[in-house]
């Protein structure tokens, strides 16, 4: 059984895709960090980067958007250097955002416009009609082809999607007359607008859901929100009318993640490591360039021999690698580094695998092949932002390092900072303050005895633990009073 989840709270929307009680796609979308793909701006031209072949573009957000030549359609054709020269900082130009922000860089743009609907994509700066791969029946392909044709206004381009293959001709027509209207609403408020300026927000990740992930496949899309249950069935007629029953409203006003069982699954995406059936495990590491992928054989040592061993677990690797991307959304350069192969035939199987259970992703990936060092080097389209970007935060302590320095590190450290307080004259006695683990450290391995009984002879130095202070901090108090105050838990440093 497979279902679509749309769980709306106070501060977010999440979409989770379940098969079979196992989730195999996971949206989240702040209402504070809305999602900017498929925005249409009427941006300004702030600078041309020649030896980039680029621009930045002003379309109203924090960041400048980033334009490339090869985004760039002037009069029905690709932009060239030669096309540079038709623009000037300061010009206006109509664009669509087609990734969304990364770290500290800006939305990528192209002024190549698609609107996408269920069952078509509108491209009306594009003179083409296109079906979908996934379509494979001729018969039908010329079909779509004929009805796309023959219903679209003159010069514009349409992409038939792979949902097409079941709809009637009243269907696309009906979904291209609504995108081609919103088409003509762009043209209208880029007239009277002046940049930057938003002239069209994507629909919300809810909308797209529906959009985008409802195949004949789908057994239940089920909604917690009334309002948001009433808009889609509104707009959902043509399928609603073959299936009645497909939308759901839930109103037990509870999480639908937690009712279906999902919150340790959703969880274990913002791990590193992902355990797999066998006993073997994979670390997945990403970088700000490309996310590497690791795969070990852990507890599982196999029945027969080695190479056996290491065949079976990359063959299980192979299929959890894909379900881990679709469900993290990773994208980008992604590296494999699958365990060592003996087998020439056994590598090639472990490649057919992967490719097998890629082709279930609905964002494009290609497999580019093992390189001289055994690593499998891949791409996977990249537009919206990475699950853990969306659920995560940097950890303040570490700053995004993924590190805190060791306590023999930090008492190191305060080592140093006591001799020069110590050195400095007139004190009598220390109180230091210390996160619990570095107190146990410090106490239970003598660390600072020898200055204790030698150069520092003179002054009482007490250690004090404190479960609430992080580990790279500490408090160093000085106090000269006859009679010291003391909690029972501190320790003489000796």
């Amino acid at each position: 059984m497979k279902n679509i989840l749309i769980d709306v709270h106070f501060s977010s929307t999440n979409v989770a895709v379940v098969e079979d009680g196992t989730l195999v796609e996971f949206w989240v979308e702040r209402r504070t960090n809305a999602n900017l793909v498929g925005n249409i701006y009427k941006g300004k031209l702030k600078n041309i980067i020649k030896g980039m072949q680029a621009a930045f573009v002003d379309i109203g957000l924090q960041r400048n958007g980033f334009l490339s030549e090869d985004d760039v359609i002037v009069d029905g054709e690709k932009f060239s250097s030669a096309g540079a020269l038709r623009y000037r900082p300061g010009d206006d130009i109509l664009c669509q955002v087609n990734k969304d922000e990364f770290g500290n860089k800006g939305a990528h743009l192209t002024t190549n416009i698609t609107l996408a609907g269920r069952v078509l994509v509108l491209m009306p700066q594009t003179d083409y009609v296109g079906v979908s791969r996934k379509i494979t029946n001729e018969a039908r392909r010329e079909e779509l082809t004929e009805c796309a044709r023959r219903l679209r206004p003159e010069g514009c381009g349409v992409i038939l999607r792979t949902q097409s293959e079941s709809c009637s001709e009243e269907e696309i027509a009906e979904e291209m007359q609504y995108l081609w209207g919103r088409w003509q609403e762009v043209k209208r408020k880029n007239v009277i607008s002046h940049a930057p300026a938003l002239l069209l927000r994507e629909s919300s990740v809810a909308v797209r859901a529906v959009r985008d992930m409802l195949r004949d496949d789908v057994d239940k899309v089920i909604f917690n929100d009334k309002a948001l249950f009433d808009e889609l069935a509104a707009t959902s007629k043509f399928i609603l009318k073959k299936r009645p029953d497909l939308f759901e409203y839930d109103s037990s006003q509870r999480s639908l993640l937690r009712k279906h069982g999902l919150t340790e699954q959703i969880k274990a995406l913002t791990r590193r490591r992902v355990d797999m059936r066998n006993g073997a495990y994979l670390v997945i590491d990403r970088t700000e360039a490309l996310t590497v992928i690791d795969v070990n054989t852990g507890k599982y040592v196999g029945e027969r021999n080695l190479e056996e061993t290491v065949f079976d677990t990359n063959c299980i690797a192979a299929e959890e690698i894909p379900k881990q991307l679709r469900a993290r959304n990773i994208g980008g350069i992604i590296i494999i580094d699958f365990i060592d192969m003996g087998s020439p035939e056994h590598t090639q199987q472990v490649l057919d695998i992967l490719n097998k259970n890629l082709e279930k992703d609905r964002s494009k990936t290609v497999v580019l092949g093992v390189t001289n060092l055994g690593l499998v080097e891949m791409t996977r389209k990249k537009s919206r932002s990475m699950l853990e970007s969306v659920m995560l935060q940097e950890c303040p302590y570490c700053r995004g390092e993924g590190h805190v320095f060791s306590s023999e590190h930090v008492i190191m450290e305060l080592r140093e900072k006591l001799y020069d307080i110590i050195a400095a004259g007139g004190v009598r006695a220390i109180k230091v303050t210390l996160a619990e683990s570095v107190f146990n450290c410090l106490i239970s391995r003598h660390y600072l005895a020898k200055e204790s009984s030698g150069v520092w002879a003179d002054v009482l130095i007490y250690a004090i633990p404190d479960a609430d202070m992080h580990i790279e901090k500490y408090q160093i108090e000085v106090d000269n009073n006859e009679v010291l105050s003391l909690p029972d838990t501190a320790k003489l440093v000796c």
